[in-house]
């Protein structure tokens, strides 16, 4: 089953919740998506069982999340990290690993679903090597499909893996679809908060500092992400990610900006009908949704009263000032390696900026200048494979790094 079918195929979708014990493992343990799908499992003992848990370089939170959920191994991204993860181990049975070599030990771990949350093109091999298992993959990383979108779902249906979606938006999506006259869509439309600046004029926007940029009015997410909805590229990447998702066409894809972050996502079908999916601001809801699909279990969420939410209000999203809304449409339009370099230059120029390196609005003129630079020179045909992809990613990290370089000529 994946996210475009919304039926079992070569997977039956299986309910964990009335005698089985799901076995479940965490690439990126120790980020939002991480910690709280956590928090869920721990909430419901019974029905899950940890099998490994990975982190970057958090060996603390690694060691202390490990030995709360009784994982059975953890596994740490930095190899010097290895020995300090051992130590603070010690004397709890639980495995100890570091390194690539320790990802892939992790991610390749038998369970009955994998949440995947690393973030950024390093989770890619790591959850290819979960889909390989043929289980359920928990997809919260984008750029496995922003980057590798056609490469990601020949594997998933390869090897009869389980694709769903962590992602608030897609997950609404994927409860709106199912399996019922997908030949009838005629548009999916991701909502966007519109970040803290929705409202700011240009001139504020560019000179935004990284303190302004990582206030979010509704969500509480890791550093890059926050501001990536910041400049709004995220709901660009996951445009781009629904594509791939849900077997869409790009003319089929939209965005609004829906400051309450209530309505999730709309689908509408050929006879006018629109569908909306609509949620309090939490994403332990699309995590529980993906551990239990497709059954539901009461969460912690709290429950939507519209009598006591503010008036949802709608508007179109501002591609002159957030211009990576363009760049990502762009790119989805495009296809081939567009994707994929506009989230490796995205990712440079998001580090540049957090690093205090370039201001916000050099952002996606960074991308920009990347993503014509690799046009010019042919560098953007489809990948054939990971090999290719990485190539491709490596590349266009070195030429946004050449355009931070050039920042003066950029202003």
């Amino acid at each position: 089953m994946v996210a475009a079918d919304f039926a079992p195929t070569s997977v039956q979708a299986k309910s964990f919740l009335q005698t089985n014990v799901m076995r479940v493992s965490i690439l990126g343990a120790t980020g939002s998506v991480g910690t709280s799908a956590l928090d869920l499992i721990g909430r419901a003992p019974a029905n899950y069982s940890v099998e490994a848990l990975t982190a970057d370089a958090n060996v603390a939170l690694l060691a202390r999340l490990a030995i709360t959920h009784g994982a059975k191994l953890a596994a740490v991204a930095t190899p010097d990290a290895y020995a300090a993860l051992k130590a603070a181990l010690s004397g709890t049975g639980i495995e100890a690993a570091a390194g690539p070599a320790g990802l892939e030990l992790a991610a390749g771990r038998a369970t009955d679903c994998t949440i995947a949350s690393i973030v950024g093109v390093a989770g890619l091999q790591p959850a290819l090597t979960a889909v390989a298992l043929g289980k359920r993959l928990a997809l919260a990383n984008k750029e496995c499909l922003v980057s590798a979108g056609h490469v990601f779902m020949r594997a998933v249906r390869t090897h009869g893996c389980e694709l769903l979606t962590v992602d608030s938006e897609h997950s609404g999506v994927m409860q709106l679809i199912e399996a019922r006259n997908r030949d009838q869509i005629t548009k999916v439309t991701l909502t966007a908060s519109g970040g803290p600046f929705r409202t700011w004029p240009p001139e504020a926007i560019n000179a935004a500092t990284v303190e302004q940029a990582l206030k979010h009015p509704n969500w509480a997410m890791g550093r890059k992400i926050t501001i990536d909805s910041a400049t709004m590229m995220n709901k660009g990447l996951e445009l781009i990610e629904a594509q791939h998702l849900f077997d869409l066409r790009p003319a089929q894809l939209d965005m609004i900006v829906h400051a309450q972050s209530i309505v999730h996502a709309l689908v509408e079908y050929s006879d006018g009908s629109v569908l909306a999916q609509l949620a309090a601001p939490d994403m332990r809801l699309p995590i529980a949704l993906a551990l239990t699909w497709p059954d539901r279990r009461p969460t912690p969420v709290p429950k939507l009263d519209l009598t006591k939410t503010p008036a949802l209000t709608f508007e179109p999203a501002d591609d002159i000032r957030f211009p990576c809304v363009r760049l990502a449409r762009a790119a989805m339009h495009q296809g081939g390696g567009a994707p994929a370099a506009l989230n490796a230059a995205n990712e440079v120029a998001v580090a540049a900026f957090l690093a205090k390196r370039c201001k916000f609005g050099h952002i996606a003129s960074i991308v920009d200048r990347a993503l014509q630079t690799l046009d010019n020179r042919g560098l953007l045909p489809e990948p054939a494979g990971v090999a290719e992809i990485m190539n491709l990613d490596a590349e266009a990290r070195r030429v946004a790094t050449e355009a931070l370089g050039a920042i003066g000529d950029i202003d």
